[in-house]
């Protein structure tokens, strides 16, 4: 099989690729994925997504070796084993993260890639639906693929949570996704007519109604590299092994953790490391598989005194009620993600953006579907967006089918256990907010005793959890950075027709959910693959607090 491109991976940025780089029905494009359909309720219902992400058959089941600085816990790893990969088992959360950002990437090496820069490709990915909510319609998108829309916000706890962040003296913002990222406010779902909207939906299903596009089950293996050229992809199918071909470019779009193993595999990595394994050097880049990043967050969970919370559904009955009205009408509880208030705040004084991000959910449950505790409660996830963390992607060997080796290295800087502390003291002082007063029936987690920095650090270290936000192992960067993988054009440094396009060239990590950066990569990178202009730099000044280096609110 030959094709002018190929891209391993249908997922966020790989969907949005193959959509773009077929658009104009001239260059053939074949795109590998491992996964199966996303056919089903399970992925299909926005308010099942606690499932599709704790089933094998979607996602790899990766997991964190023993996290030292957590006593050695694995935390669990999920990413996409299907079309469109995460994002069809994610919790549908739409973010573009902030300006500065991407003005760190820039600063960074990563030119062209400043807020100013990425901004027009955001607005034409997207598809916006203000619903009377407010925002700027002036920097939004309004005819691109993705659908984002708000949920309905009807449970009077979403409300309660913006009204108390504006007691305790916060900002209240109408679109954190627009000119002003700080407050509280509505928060953004990619959900379509009560589906989720998933880069499948979006890019990769109307891009193989096009002769041009071939979608091609297979595991890749390693990219075939001739001469210092990227020449093809080799792919297992059930027992057999074959090759592609690819006449233009291959482009790697297989997730942070799959997307650097396929590189060190084909003999693009360090090299000691690579010849540990029996690889061949194809090109010595120390950067491959390092500077793995990610968000970790607490719930902090509060017992409701009224039973308004979606703690109602929680039995047999009240989910088939759920999944009957959601099949037949698509509406009702079913048709949303159910975080459908947010927050960006800083945690203190000097600190120039949001540094803390809160998802609030009128439940009190975990993300693999465990309620924490039998009744009504509600809850706020909150962590820290830039920690200074870094962990790995390495080879447990030359094996394709054998699983990366992944350390986070989660909360090995002192100033994670301070930042958590932070996020803790914050939330509760929300919650103790008049506008919460009529349904507070005290804490469930961490529980009122937990005050010292001591137990809150014991706490912190046992119930910590990832974000599930991945991202950074293919650094993008200047080409004369020793640990930049990918230059700004998404190329891979020393070797031709071969770039990265995924979560995984974040130099670092954006504010929030990793999603609709995700896309945007791939948006972008494919006027890169096509030789195009890039969409002009936008003129948008981002909102920063007036007393940012004074005040913390």
């Amino acid at each position: 099989m030959t094709a002018d491109y190929i891209i391993i991976g249908a997922g966020s940025a790989g969907c949005a690729m193959a959509y773009r780089l077929s658009e104009d029905g001239k260059n053939k494009v074949l795109v590998v994925e491992y996964g199966g359909t996303d056919w089903g309720p399970l992925i299909q219902m926005p308010g099942a997504l606690s499932y599709p992400m704790n089933m094998k058959r979607y996602d790899w089941g990766y997991a964190s070796e023993p996290e030292p600085h957590l006593d050695g816990r694995r935390l669990a790893a999920p990413r996409g084993k299907v079309i469109g990969g995460s994002s069809s088992i994610n919790g549908m959360v739409y973010v573009r993260g902030h300006a500065r950002d991407y003005d760190h990437w820039a600063e960074s090496g990563a030119t062209g890639w400043s807020g100013a820069d990425v901004l027009p490709y955001f607005k034409r990915q997207e598809n916006w639906h203000p619903s009377g909510h407010g925002g700027d319609r002036s920097v939004r998108g309004k005819d691109g693929p993705l659908h984002v829309k708000r949920g309905t916000r009807e449970n009077p706890l979403n409300k309660a949570f913006v009204k108390a962040g504006k007691q305790a003296g916060y900002q209240v913002t109408k679109d954190y996704n627009g000119i002003q990222q700080e407050g509280f406010g509505p928060m953004d779902q990619t959900v379509h007519k009560g589906v989720r909207w998933s880069a499948a939906n979006a890019y990769l299903k109307p891009a193989l109604k096009r002769d041009n596009v071939e979608l091609v089950s297979g595991h890749a293996n390693r990219v075939i590299i001739e001469n210092g050229r990227a020449t093809g992809v080799e792919i297992t199918q059930g027992s057999k092994t074959k090759v592609l071909n690819a006449k233009r470019e291959v482009i790697i779009a297989a997730s942070a953790f799959n997307s650097p193993a396929i590189l060190m595999r084909s003999g693009i990595g360090p090299a000691a490391h690579l010849r540990e394994h029996g690889i061949d050097v194809v090109a010595d880049r120390a950067g491959v598989g390092q500077n793995l990043m990610d968000h970790l967050e607490l719930y902090i969970q509060v017992k409701s005194t009224k039973p308004i919370t979606l703690y109602r559904y929680w039995n047999l009955l009240g989910k088939a009620y759920v999944g009957a009205k959601w099949l037949f009408t698509g509406q009702g509880p079913g048709a949303s993600n159910q975080f459908e208030s947010a927050a960006f705040i800083r945690s203190r004084a000097g600190v120039d953006y949001p540094d803390i991000q809160y998802h609030f959910l009128p439940i009190a449950v975990r993300y693999d579907g465990q309620a924490a505790a039998e009744g009504h409660g509600f809850q706020a996830h909150v962590g820290p967006m830039r920690s200074e963390s870094r962990g790995s992607v390495t080879l447990n060997s030359a094996d394709p089918m054998d699983a990366p080796k992944i350390l986070f290295n989660y909360m090995s800087k002192d100033q994670d256990w301070q930042d958590f502390r932070t996020c803790i003291r914050l939330t509760r002082e929300i919650f103790g907010q008049d506008a919460f007063k009529p349904f507070y029936g005290g804490e469930i987690q961490p529980g009122e005793a937990v005050q010292s920095d001591e137990d809150l650090n014991a706490f912190i270290k046992e119930h910590v959890e990832s974000a599930y936000h991945p991202c950074g192992t293919c650094k993008m960067g200047a080409a004369d950075d020793p640990m930049a993988v990918v230059d700004p054009e998404c190329r891979v440094i020393g070797v031709e027709g071969l770039r990265v396009a995924d979560s995984s060239i974040f130099p670092r990590i954006t504010n929030g959910n990793l999603n609709g950066p995700s896309i945007m990569v791939g948006e972008k990178a494919s006027d890169h693959i096509l030789g195009k202009d890039p969409l002009p730099a936008s003129n948008m000044e981002p909102w920063v607090h007036p007393n940012w280096e004074t005040e913390q609110r």
